[in-house]
């Protein structure tokens, strides 16, 4: 047995609580913690909190577009409601639920007992905190903002938008940023320096691996973000006129400097999501990850491509088409690495004894959403294709087939897997089902069909639409399965709500798993581990459970 890192935690006196304010723990000593494992259950209930909210403003917008020529929404308040929707969703509920899952297994899966700077950990999350805020708080000083969440020029200049909404979205973004960054620096450090001391490069698990690339993509990408709110603000504020023609400034430039950061994004989102599945199908397969080097490696090739293809959201702009050629090549070429992992997890389940829980069914599902997804992206990378279906319903169906059929279906994954460890509680199989056959079949319904609206001509971020043949027939549809996505949500708030209060206390290890956080508590103590057992491999605490399983162990099953 080895012994652990020692970042001079206290010795702990009990088990911290778990995913509510429990043992005796009072709001105050959440508000001031430091611990990272609290940190991250108050991302997630941040994440969970935003994700109500931001329902609840896409339902108010499908509800007007549910028929054509519908007066139930002004345009006005539409186009408040369906920037916040896309803002919120992508900055202050996908963003925290990946950041919450890292802060808090990172530490675990490498052995340590924090992450390298607790204080700046706690820092990260309260920017977070504070910056949606202050995005929110634009409903009551006067109006929210109202130019898309990519926040396009010149609809973010005073002369378009003079409520102070969109300088609330940049002041908002830009502390959320800053705690994005901030986090990211730390888990860097941490990933880097804190790993117990027999685990190399090699070993770590993969999902620390993808949120180790991730950490470095956030750091190359958001700073091209945060300079360009900056700029809005001194435009908006003190007429500098980078993004006003009129003045000599250019609106194209913010759409450079803002896809610059906006794609790499995607794959901010996703490559977290990856390394969460890289880690779900190998215990419920009953197998090791078919080709550890080549998920690694993939992650990296998808980091370094994701600054070579932002154009392509651009090709409508008229940049020329040596631009629009060379980045239609690159956006097919970063399919290949993405490929490359699908066929890894496929790979990893095949001929495995497959357990179907929830976590499992969300992985399954996810295959095939996140698939269709990115063979509706690979289409925008042909530019004709792209000049026709560009601002259509189709850019809207591929979007969500991506965030939701791959972030979300990976969030929700891991909640399932992770939550037992998280709170001490087993959620319920069985009313887990009934919400993944919910969700799944609500978002399928929703958007599956908002492909042919895009093919038949609907433009996207318009507040109403005339009745032609099939518009008003396939957007009931779509507002139905976002109703029935709104029932899913509220089943699942039941179940962890239920599971919190009442739920079947969770072993140590309820899925014989392989990584290190399933050797500790659960909920882990404040010190996370006395001792760490031995790491020999991406599989530590399986190699310790069945130190003379030769056929687990066998090279060749892994990939190598």
């Amino acid at each position: 047995m080895s012994e652990e890192t020692d970042l001079n935690v206290p010795e702990p006196t009990q088990s911290i609580p778990g995913l509510g304010v429990s043992n005796n723990q009072g709001l105050l000593q959440w508000i001031s913690s430091v611990d990272h494992k609290q940190i991250g259950i108050m991302y997630l209930w941040l994440s969970l909190l935003f994700l109500v909210i931001g329902g609840i403003e896409i339902m108010l917008v499908r509800t007007q577009l549910a028929v054509p020529n519908n007066d139930f929404l002004g345009p006005e308040a539409y186009n408040q409601l369906f920037t916040m929707h896309g803002t919120t969703m992508i900055f202050f509920v996908l963003t925290p639920a990946i950041f919450g899952f890292a802060t808090y297994f990172v530490p675990l899966m490498i052995g340590a007992n924090d992450m390298a700077f607790p204080r700046l950990n706690a820092l990260s999350f309260w920017m977070t905190f504070f910056g949606g805020f202050l995005l929110y708080f634009s409903f009551l000083a006067g109006g929210a903002p109202d130019a898309g969440w990519f926040n396009y020029a010149p609809l973010n200049q005073y002369n378009y938008s003079s409520s102070p909404g969109i300088n609330y979205y940049c002041s908002g973004l830009l502390l959320s940023g800053i705690g994005t960054v901030t986090a990211s620096v730390n888990f860097i450090v941490t990933i880097l320096k804190y790993r117990v001391n027999d685990m190399g490069l090699k070993q770590m698990p993969l999902f620390v691996w993808m949120i180790l690339i991730n950490s470095f993509l956030v750091l190359a990408a958001f700073p091209s973000l945060n300079a360009a709110l900056v700029m809005v603000l001194l435009d908006r504020q003190l007429h500098a006129h980078f993004f006003n023609a009129v003045g000599g400034g250019s609106a194209i430039l913010w759409q450079h400097l803002f896809w610059l950061f906006g794609h790499p994004e995607v794959y901010i989102l996703i490559l977290p999501i990856f390394g969460i599945f890289s880690e779900i199908f190998p215990v419920f397969s009953r197998k090791p990850i078919f080709g550890y080097g080549f998920v690694v490696g993939s992650g990296i090739a998808i980091a370094l491509l994701a600054f070579g293809v932002w154009v392509h959201h651009m090709f409508a702009t008229g940049l020329g088409n040596t631009v629009n050629n060379f980045f239609a090549a690159s956006s097919l070429l970063i399919g290949v690495p993405t490929g490359v992992k699908i066929f890894n997890w496929l790979a990893t389940m095949w001929g495995g004894s497959i357990k179907f829980s929830v976590a499992m069914l969300f992985g399954i599902a996810f295959l095939v959403e996140f698939t269709i997804g990115g063979l509706s992206g690979v289409s925008f990378a042909i530019v004709p294709i792209d000049w026709q279906l560009t601002d259509t319903y189709y850019v809207v169906a591929h979007l969500h087939y991506v965030f939701i059929g791959g972030s979300l279906f990976g969030l929700l994954s891991g909640l399932f897997y992770w939550f037992p460890k998280m709170s001490g509680r087993v959620l319920d199989e069985r009313s887990g089902r009934w919400f993944f056959w919910l969700f799944v079949v609500g978002f399928n319904t929703t958007f599956l069909v908002q492909h042919a609206l895009g093919a038949m001509g609907m433009a996207r971020r318009v507040y109403t639409y005339p009745d032609l043949p099939g518009w008003g027939i396939l957007n009931f549809i779509s507002t139905a399965g976002g109703f029935l996505m709104a029932i899913a949500v509220g089943l699942l708030i039941y179940i962890l709500v239920r599971a919190v209060r009442s739920g079947s206390k969770a072993e140590n290890d309820p899925w014989d798993a392989n990584t290190l956080e399933w050797t500790t508590t659960s909920p882990p103590n404040l010190k996370n581990f006395e001792q760490v057992i031995p790491v020999k491999s991406t599989r530590p605490f399986r190699d310790y459970k069945r130190p003379d399983d030769a056929d687990w162990n066998r090279k060749e099953e892994y990939g190598k």
